[in-house]
């Protein structure tokens, strides 16, 4: 199945959920801790015994505020829900949630394209357990039975509203991407989706393009990876558009992602607010945090990803983003420090970007790496002697200086070259026919060449305009 997408535009809207970096669960003693033996994090009020009463986890609130910050939401008073509903791993047979009143509400974050992507609300909740069913596939209308391990449950859940601002299945993998780098950064949470501590409902509709009204959405569960993410996005909208076209209506669903087959199944009807019947929890106060302490919250938060990029832009002189990647590497800070010692930006960030996937390349002192960049600018060394030895300055920590010497790495002046380059061209007469008739990939041949001859000593820019320079 494809989307013509002259034809039809997506509309996503995602809901993220993130268990928080808390010792303890959100409305007791029991660890928050992930995996274990089944059923050994649990206490009376994770299994819902009678007078088990929830006592609310300080922490989580705080970590609560730090990611409402962070998304430019507005901090209010907020007030607990319990939301009705029965299944084997929640005990309680309802779920303490936030409805009408959220911690944080009203917000937005960035994309690395500069895109604004609106939040409708972040707010607490506690998470359920976790049924496996066996057999069948591991669906439980097929299951033999099933197991219910209810060492999640009560862990404190931060639900992160995002609104139908996404258009493509990339922006919704960067929307993701955003959200976790910044999870992260203000320490809420591991953002390990492989664990289930990160966990992404898509909800999905289709319009005719230039329409202003929404389609019907579906809403997509089962997702635990950015790349199963993408492909349910793209199926689920395929889907839609498909049925459209036949003359049938999309219907509001939940629908399960099957990422063996590639394509979304009816899991049920789509609830609404009222299926849940919400009321506000009796037996928890409102939490009102007052401005003192979301200040002293607001300043503890460190530098966001979309701050460091818009830095590591406007210092280098990039375009902002081209600065994604190397700030998703951590490495901003070691070049705007290379470059504030003389550096040329720009090889600093084609550094960064191609030559620096090492995780080990943060720790790289920035005064050698400028040294670095400035005996390839300068001539001193090749692009290619300086990526081997920038590759070795990362696995020993020596200074460049002492690397190019270890290995007698010296760039070859273009007299040293020029009866190289005269040799290849006499041997390879049909080769510099086509590029005198402006073949420019021959280039690369005689430039490979002539590397291959030097042992990689030659500069290619300089191969080059000896080239040029013979053809005239």
């Amino acid at each position: 199945m494809s989307l013509d997408l002259d034809v039809w535009e997506i509309v996503i809207g995602l809901e993220v959920h993130t268990e928080l970096l808390t010792r303890t669960k959100l409305f007791s003693g029991a660890v928050n801790r992930f995996g274990g033996e089944p059923n050994t994090h649990i206490d009376p009020m994770t299994l819902g015994l009678p007078g088990a009463l929830p006592v609310l986890n300080e922490h989580a609130v705080e970590l609560a505020i730090r990611v409402g910050l962070a998304l430019n939401c507005t901090v209010q008073r907020s007030v607990f829900a319990r939301k009705n509903y029965f299944y084997p791993d929640q005990p309680k047979n309802y779920q303490i949630s936030q409805y009408e009143l959220p911690i944080n509400a009203d917000g937005w974050l960035e994309l690395p394209s500069g895109k604004r992507v609106g939040i409708e609300r972040a707010h607490l909740e506690e998470d359920t357990g976790k049924s496996t069913h066996v057999g069948g596939g591991g669906r439980i209308h097929d299951a033999r039975y099933s197991l219910v391990d209810l060492n999640r449950a009560g862990v404190p859940l931060l639900e992160i509203v995002g609104r139908p601002d996404l258009r493509t299945a990339d922006e919704a993998k960067a929307y993701v991407s955003e959200l976790r780098s910044i999870l992260v950064a203000v320490g809420a949470s591991d953002g390990k989706m492989e664990e289930g501590s990160l966990r992404v409902d898509c909800n999905v509709s289709v319009r005719h393009r230039g329409d202003s009204d929404f389609g019907t959405r579906c809403e997509i569960k089962n997702i635990n990876s950015l790349r199963a993410m993408g492909r349910a996005i793209d199926y689920e909208a395929a889907r839609q558009a498909d049925l459209i076209s036949s003359g049938e209506a999309v219907v509001q669903q939940t629908r399960h992602w099957n990422d063996t087959e590639g394509r979304t199944t009816l899991l049920r009807s789509k609830e609404d607010a009222d299926d849940y019947r919400y009321f506000p929890d009796p037996d928890l106060v409102e939490i009102d945090p007052g401005p003192e302490w979301i200040e002293r919250v607001r300043a503890a938060l460190p530098m966001l990803p979309s701050a460091r990029r818009h830095r590591l832009a406007e210092r280098t002189g990039a375009e902002l983003e081209r600065t994604a990647l190397v700030v998703e590497r951590g490495l901003d800070e070691l070049c705007l420090t290379a470059v504030d010692a003389g550096a040329d930006p720009e090889r600093v960030l084609t550094h960064a970007e191609h030559n620096l996937a090492d995780e080990r390349a943060a720790g790289l002192d920035p005064e050698a790496f400028a040294q670095l960049v400035a005996m390839e600018t300068d001539g001193r060394l090749t692009a290619t002697q300086t990526k081997a030895v920038l590759a070795e300055m990362v696995d020993t920590g020596d200074g460049p200086d002492a690397i190019a010497a270890r290995h007698g790495y010296e760039a070859m002046d273009s007299g040293s070259l020029e009866p190289i380059v005269d040799g290849l061209i006499e041997a390879n007469p049909a080769e510099w026919e086509r590029f005198c008739d402006g073949d420019a990939k021959v280039a690369g041949f005689f430039v490979g060449q002539v590397m291959k001859a030097t042992q990689g000593k030659a500069d290619g820019k300089a191969v080059t305009a000896l080239l040029n320079a013979r053809r005239g």
